[in-house]
């Protein structure tokens, strides 16, 4: 992607779109859809798990009833059997944001996925084209250095050639090390090198309206203990049980999902010696849900584009009606 799409791409965003954001359980869907009504928008998701069909309960998708109340995009997308770049939602939301334009109505993000949110705002890095050769032989050689003892082989591999990008990835996360060795294998330079793009900071006149709705950590802590909760009494174990029974095994970014991947081992461990007890279970997701808000709440500081305020204050401000 060149400088001048970049640029195209984020003033498309910046100057024909709204945003409301938030962390998890921060009250984003209900406020989003009255203030859709008010302004004639609809509404594009901006969650990387609600892109999952079938995967709804543990994703807090609209209920029925409010996606009649408003249209909503972006939403079941694909099985979760499958992985979904960033990429790739870029390109949706553009494809979906110009067909809203086009029907002369407002298109309003929704969500609280950080790394959309910057993508939208300030482009993408997308590099060269992937190169089967290259991976195969990268995964190969991890597999190899892996059966004899050796598992941070391909982070040793980009700690030499890259070291800031091999300081911000995890050891485990061969995906994104295989990426970064293959455009270094394939450029001769660090993928940091590329992505600098991604960090311009866009001026203030071009800056997009960014509303993130803020909480005291205490309540916030409370909203996510609520929503857990309902989530479980809702049904949460059974629609995983559903999904692996139907599809065995789920990509790595669905099975990653706060409250999935809690459940999936829940369920796998029903068959062992230690069992895990359903209560421990949701004591986790509760946990794991607010180091999530916790990391959402650092992206969302750490873009000017945000402005931050309440839930009070955003209908205050809007003049929406407080239910």
């Amino acid at each position: 992607m060149t400088e001048e799409s970049v640029i195209s791409m984020t003033d498309f965003f910046a100057k024909n779109c709204l945003f409301i954001t938030g962390p998890t359980a921060s009250g984003k869907t209900s406020v989003a859809i009255s203030f859709a009504q008010k302004i004639d928008a609809e509404i594009l998701s901006l969650d990387s798990m609600a892109i999952y069909r079938e995967m709804n309960i543990g994703t807090a998708k609209p209920s029925a009833g409010q996606l009649q109340m408003v249209p909503h995009h972006l939403l079941d997308i694909i099985p979760p059997t499958e992985d979904f770049s960033v990429a790739q939602y870029v390109k949706a939301a553009r494809t979906a944001a110009e067909d809203i334009l086009n029907r002369g109505k407002r298109p309003l993000f929704v969500g609280g996925t950080p790394l959309y949110i910057k993508a939208l705002l300030r482009g993408i890095f997308e590099g060269p084209p992937a190169n089967a050769e290259i991976r195969q032989t990268l995964q190969m050689e991890a597999k190899i250095a892996a059966e004899n003892g050796d598992f941070l082989y391909l982070h040793r591999l980009l700690q030499e050639v890259d070291r800031q990008t091999a300081a911000r990835l995890h050891p485990n996360d061969e995906k994104r090390l295989v990426r970064a060795l293959e455009v270094y294998r394939l450029t001769g330079k660090p993928i940091c090198e590329f992505q600098t793009q991604f960090q311009i900071l866009p001026s203030e006149k071009s800056r997009a309206t960014v509303w993130t709705l803020d909480w005291p950590r205490e309540e916030l802590h409370q909203r996510i203990q609520h929503r857990v909760d309902l989530m479980f009494s809702a049904g949460l174990v059974k629609e995983v049980e559903a999904l692996l029974e139907k599809y065995q095994t789920l990509s790595r970014t669905a099975s990653q999902a706060v409250g999935y991947r809690e459940v999936i081992a829940f369920l796998k461990a029903q068959n062992t010696e230690i069992p895990i007890p359903l209560n421990h279970v949701v004591e986790e997701v509760k946990a794991h849900s607010r180091q999530l808000a916790r990391r959402q709440c650092t992206w969302f500081r750490s873009l000017p584009e945000c402005k931050h305020v309440s839930l009070a204050e955003f209908q205050k401000e809007m003049k929406l009606e407080v239910e």
